[in-house]
């Protein structure tokens, strides 16, 4: 018997595999606008940030103004390329339909990304009404606040759950707010989630035997 009730899911690079995809886009477009940045970069400095973070990051990069339609463009520009490219993270889609444990999806990104995504992997009516959102309470991760908020949601304690993260900002998240958390380390490129994370696995075909 699992010594968990509730699984927290975060929703880019550990359910759909969305990270590549966006990561390079802004990198593209930063160098238009003269950063001289590369993919590593974005995976290390991007991955688990809300958007105006990255823009923090990338504002000290470029040698001109971003302008103001900056974040229009990068989105549209995400939205067509998940469209044509997007795919659930391999394996995930077995774990979400053989889950015995009532879950949810906690994420940084907008929640009309994240029913959009979800949406095109074909997971999102298994998250209906599940779905948390930082952009909605305004705190981002290294703060719990939207995992705390998720737990309360479901009705469960922190202690009762367990986050499953991909970024270093969402395993402190968790970690902040008394979570044990899983590490998903596909994309581990940098190794952070080694000694971070409660535990660490690289094959979504593990988690079911780890909880």
């Amino acid at each position: 018997m699992s010594k968990y009730k509730c699984v927290i899911f975060d929703c880019d690079g550990v359910l759909v595999d969305s990270e590549p995809i966006s990561n390079q886009i802004i990198v593209d477009m930063a160098n238009d606008l003269g950063a001289d940045t590369d993919f590593d970069y974005a995976m290390k400095h991007f991955k688990g940030s809300h958007f105006k973070e990255c823009i923090d990051k990338i504002s000290k990069l470029v040698t001109q103004p971003i302008p103001d339609s900056f974040e229009a463009t990068y989105r549209a520009r995400t939205l067509e390329a998940f469209k044509k490219d997007l795919k659930p993270i391999e394996g995930v889609i077995e774990v979400i339909e053989n889950l015995k444990l009532p879950f949810c999806v906690a994420s940084s990104g907008l929640e009309s990304k994240m029913r959009f995504n979800l949406d095109l992997i074909g997971l999102l009516p298994y998250f209906e009404g599940h779905i948390f959102s930082c952009y909605t309470i305004q705190k981002w991760k290294p703060d719990p606040s939207v995992f705390l908020w998720a737990a309360r949601t479901m009705g469960f304690k922190p202690y009762e759950c367990i986050v499953i993260e991909d970024s270093i900002l969402g395993v402190q998240a968790a970690k902040n707010g008394g979570f044990d958390v899983f590490g998903f380390t596909a994309h581990d490129y940098n190794k952070e989630l080694e000694n971070e994370a409660t535990k660490i696995f690289k094959d979504m075909s593990d988690l079911l035997e780890m909880l």
